[in-house]
């Protein structure tokens, strides 16, 4: 049975098929997740997590052709998700281990504290959640221009109160 027909079964539900078309992708998925994550370990995780994907949301995959371009897109989005997180886990570990980090923390919290609550709200979820202006512009109900004019405005301000009296 040739790939298309056998991507056409998995995606029908054919558990059989699945099985078969992830072992047949098995090694290809596995050079890309090395060569995004540059350990054997960091790379099983991507693929155990493309699978769980995969096996998820096989049913949405619209043409039985791209199967394995899917399959490849997966892994790389779980690859830039893992790296992302590693990143953050870094960032927190230095910040823990430099205790001038924290005093500066709770000192950008006090001045961040003076906001009003929409200017904390804001810079809460641009700079904490990491949302993009677009998110916060859906989460709010309000064009992405008003945002971007909002954070403009907040970040101002924080300037001056940095300025006059904080961290300078």
């Amino acid at each position: 049975m040739d790939e298309i027909e056998l991507a056409k079964q998995a995606i029908g539900g054919n558990e059989a098929a699945q099985l078969q078309l992830l072992n047949l992708y098995k090694e290809a998925m596995f050079r890309v997740a090395y060569s995004y994550m540059q350990n054997e370990h960091d790379a099983n995780d991507a693929l155990q997590e493309m699978t769980y994907q995969c096996l998820k949301n096989i049913h949405r995959v619209q043409t039985p052709l791209y199967f394995k371009t899917w399959l490849v897109r997966i892994v790389i989005n779980t690859c830039l998700m893992m790296k992302r997180q590693q990143k953050r886990m870094v960032i927190t570990i230095d910040i823990a281990q430099q205790p001038s980090y924290m005093d500066e923390l709770f000192e950008l919290g006090d001045v961040i504290s003076q906001l009003p609550i929409e200017q904390q709200e804001l810079i809460h979820l641009k700079y904490f959640k990491d949302l993009k202006n677009s998110q916060i512009a859906t989460l709010q109900n309000i064009p992405e221009g008003t945002v971007k004019s909002r954070l403009h405005k907040t970040l101002k301000k924080l300037r001056q109160i940095l300025g006059e009296g904080g961290i300078s």
